[in-house]
């Protein structure tokens, strides 16, 4: 049988072995190394330059990314055989991590990187490769994607532009193209067409193709430093060579990107918490009311010490991710078709990267403004830019609604193809919960977050409960239960991350590291007010689904499986916001 290792979704009906889970303390000094080099960049060129960047200076835009290419940070993912360096993806995620600082050149970043260099590494022909790689990798060439239109928003499959082909095997494409990053001065853009109105293709299109142009600059609520136009194609003359992958099979493309992109998301978000943690944290000990630091009172620290639980979840969450995917490519090819796959795999993993790094990102945010007070809300301070560019990432590579779709909706499918044992587990639970007493599960290491990891086991079975009615009410018109979806969603989100962050903990404690009494600290907390969204969450799920003695008879199952005993989260919270401040930020990593 496959383990966690390699199946995506499988930490729901296993037990994950902490072994197997990367964390951000294992981190190699190359590793260490990219993150420094991403640091300087960020603080020694880009940073001094926002205020330009906002006033529209696509040439430094320009300029900051052939600096990205000449080290190393638009290749990460690339072969070396075009100009890339061939890491791990833990490197991408924290080269994405530490560019974040930076909000509008990290989305710059992203349309390069993720968006448009990634498409053609995975899915383009040898000659595709050879002929854009090297240019986009080096920043030569700045690249874009352009799948939303006006009309179509979520549903990308349900685009118009039009792609139609000639008697010499070249293609006329027509359309526009919206919200598209680097659209103002990309010059390499992956364009999603419908050939003869039907079959959803990827197409390679240069600016300098005739009929290409971008529209005015959206004027918008945050990332001002980063380019969003329209793209217009206008009977553009696309050669032969420029369809990317194949004709009729332009989702695997656009969906395959989208993975990757949203874990890369998560990251940036770790990143932007992580400089909020820090820009509060040495407010909160400066500011002073009524005689004392605003550091030393309860509600301050309240709120730093959540804002550092929740920071401390996603960032575990999502390097764990990110130890998933190498680990499936270990040992392997990395050809196109094989990380293509891999990024398939764990698509679930990185959607919830993607809702849970963006809901704590500003979550971290908006309470970096009420800390500042008044100062938050003007432009003289920080927090009301990290505001600000930080809201369109709940809509960017997918609304979080949409993933929250897509969350629970991927395993239900892969269970109903027999990938995942997802349907004899729940079926299991459910003979299990409606017996006298429901079967306890043992753990070793006896003080060792013992507790946590029973409270994390019996998540897993509250989302099975809730999988399993969902399954059985409504079958194959699950899709349409939008609300029971989004619920089940909430509920997967909270185990992955509160198994991430306690398998993280345990390895602190474990090897008696210098914070480890921090990271018990944080996943004790994260853990404890999951178990409330998560019971939350099943009931209402429940109720949406069921009435009566049904409904009377689930909840007296849920009561019985989600005995979580509540711990101090006033002494935890401090903690946290002590070292927060003592140290000047969220100091773990």
């Amino acid at each position: 049988m496959e383990t966690t290792l390699t199946k995506g979704g499988a930490w729901l009906l296993e037990d994950t072995p902490d072994a197997d889970v990367f964390t951000p303390e294992k981190l190699s000094d190359e590793h260490r190394l990219m993150a420094q080099t991403t640091d300087e960049f960020i603080a020694n060129e880009v940073l001094p330059n926002l205020d330009r960047l906002e006033e529209k200076d696509w040439e430094l835009a320009r300029t900051l990314i052939r600096r990205a290419g000449d080290l190393g940070l638009l290749g990460t993912n690339v072969p070396e055989e075009y100009g890339g360096l061939d890491l791990d993806k833990v490197s991408s995620l924290i080269v994405a991590e530490h560019i974040a600082r930076s909000a509008s050149f990290a989305v710059t970043y992203g349309g390069q990187a993720n968006l448009c260099i990634l498409p053609i590494v995975l899915f383009g022909t040898e000659e595709q490769k050879r002929q854009y790689l090297p240019g986009l990798v080096a920043g030569e060439l700045v690249g874009a994607y352009a799948l939303s239109e006006s009309g179509s928003g979520s549903d990308a499959l349900a685009a118009k532009t039009r792609a139609t082909k000639q008697a010499d095997g070249s293609w006329v494409l027509s359309g526009e193209k919206m919200w598209i990053t680097n659209g103002g001065f990309a010059d390499v853009i992956i364009v999603f067409a419908k050939v003869d109105g039907e079959h959803f293709t990827a197409f390679i299109v240069e600016k300098r193709f005739p009929g290409v142009s971008a529209g005015k600059e959206e004027h918008k609520m945050g990332i001002h430093g980063s380019s969003t136009t329209p793209i217009l194609l206008q009977d553009t003359t696309v050669p032969a060579g420029n369809v990317l992958g194949e004709i009729g099979k332009g989702h695997k493309v656009a969906l395959n990107t989208l993975n990757f992109g949203r874990f890369k998301l998560g990251a940036m978000c770790i990143g932007g918490s992580r400089q909020a943690i820090g820009d509060a944290a040495k407010y909160a000990a400066q500011r002073k009311q009524f005689g004392e630091p605003i550091a030393s009172f309860g509600a301050i620290k309240h709120k730093l010490g959540e804002m550092f639980a929740r920071t401390y979840a996603i960032e575990s969450l999502t390097y764990r991710t990110a130890g998933l995917i190498d680990a499936a490519l270990a040992g392997g090819t990395h050809d196109g078709a094989t990380v293509a796959h891999a990024f398939e795999e764990f698509a679930v993993e990185a959607s919830i990267a993607k809702v849970a790094g963006t809901e704590v990102l500003d979550y971290v945010l908006d309470e970096n403004v009420q800390i500042h007070g008044g100062n938050g809300f003007v432009r003289d301070y920080m927090a009301e830019r990290y505001y600000r560019d930080a809201r369109v990432n709940r809509i960017f590579e997918g609304t979080n609604e949409i993933n929250r779709m897509l969350i629970p909706g991927m395993l239900v499918r892969r269970a109903l193809k027999g990938e995942l044992g997802l349907i004899p587990a729940a079926k299991r639970l459910q003979d299990d919960v409606l017996a006298p007493s429901v079967p306890s599960t043992a753990f070793g290491d006896e003080g060792m977050l013992e507790d946590e990891r029973r409270a994390i086991a019996a998540f897993k079975k509250v989302a099975l409960m809730v999988l399993g009615t969902a399954m059985q009410t409504y079958g194959q018109k699950l899709t349409d239960e939008q609300e029971v979806l989004s619920y089940t969603a909430d509920i997967l989100i909270d185990t992955f991350a509160s198994e991430s962050a306690a398998i993280r903990a345990r390895h602190a404690l474990q090897s008696g590291g210098a914070h480890a009494d921090l990271h018990e600290a944080a996943a004790r907390l994260f853990v404890n007010d999951a178990a409330l969204r998560v019971e939350q969450s099943a009931k209402s799920a429940l109720a949406a689904m069921t009435d009566g003695d049904t409904l009377r008879t689930l909840l007296a199952a849920l009561r019985r499986v989600l005995k979580v005993t509540p711990v101090n989260t006033v002494a935890l919270r401090r903690r946290l916001a002590e070292a927060a401040v003592a140290r000047g930020g969220y100091i773990l990593n």
